[in-house]
């Protein structure tokens, strides 16, 4: 018993020490799961928060996922798996998206003549860093139970599946980021276009340009076009979108104040207010 306590303390605290040392990933879920082979469930959704949680690993907000679901589903299906998620996950400031696909169906025929059921359930998930669309890791599981009630028949089949592809996604991604992060410590830079309204007259464009240029937090300012008080700035920054625009609302140049219009995948605009 106290060998075991020991080990539990041991690897508590490693975990604490990776999560300071900024090495574990904040992960955002998105899983399209299915039960009956058409009812929406969250079985697998709250299972890996679950045993993200545990492991120490933050997760994006699920309310906040679920309320762009529909969205996140487009963008997907337009970009890609890979690069519509990593565009997603990092407008909710995610560093890995874990996305993948569930389902579960009933056998056509009871088992033996009686009221039991075979209920059969697959899951796929797959884990994308969101700084260049690398995949981490990605796992496939089956697993079948039989029960008298399709609601609870199918949760349990899907629990199983979900389990088991839990078990072996996360080592494999955790892995993979170490390798990919701990040398660094740092999210890579990726593009944001910036969308500045309320620039109507030269000193507040060049105000911002040069408030720009000087964030740590931006690699590189490019200013790509200025017409009608309307400024637009492609930047190289290592925060996600929604990050990059509460620093620059948080401290905005001279005597402007600055308003977010709206936050996207890749993008911000954002309109200059003189101070009164």
């Amino acid at each position: 018993m106290k060998r075991a306590w020991l080990m539990a303390l041991v690897l508590l605290l490693g975990v604490a020490t990776m999560a300071r040392a900024g090495i574990l990933p904040k992960v955002m879920v998105v899983i399209d799961e299915k039960s009956l082979g058409t009812i929406a469930t969250s079985e697998i959704e709250a299972l890996a928060v679950k045993a993200l949680a545990e492991k120490g690993i933050e997760t994006v907000d699920q309310d906040m996922v679920a309320a762009n679901l529909q969205r996140m589903r487009q963008a997907l299906k337009q970009a890609g798996d890979g690069r519509g998620a990593s565009a997603l996950g990092r407008e909710f400031g995610a560093d890995v998206v874990l996305i993948g696909e569930a389902v579960v169906k009933p056998s056509a025929k009871r088992v033996a003549d009686s009221n039991l059921r075979s209920y059969q359930a697959a899951v796929t998930l797959r884990a994308v860093r969101t700084d260049n669309a690398a995949n981490l890791a990605a796992v496939s599981e089956d697993a079948a139970v039989v029960a008298l009630e399709d609601v609870s028949g199918s949760a349990r089949a899907l629990r199983t599946a979900g389990t088991q592809a839990i078990d072996k996604l996360l080592p494999l991604m955790l892995a993979k980021w170490d390798k990919g992060t701990a040398a660094t410590g740092n999210r890579d830079a990726v593009p944001i276009d910036i969308t500045l309204g309320g620039v109507d007259q030269i000193w507040k464009l060049k105000a911002f340009r040069e408030q720009f240029r000087g964030m740590e937090e931006l690699s590189s300012v490019i200013q790509k076009s200025y017409a009608q008080g309307l400024a637009v700035f492609r930047v190289s920054s290592r925060l996600p979108a929604e990050e990059l625009a509460e620093a620059i609302v948080m401290n905005p140049p001279g005597e402007l104040q600055v308003q977010v219009v709206e936050i996207k995948a890749g993008a911000l605009t954002l309109r200059a207010v003189e101070v009164e």
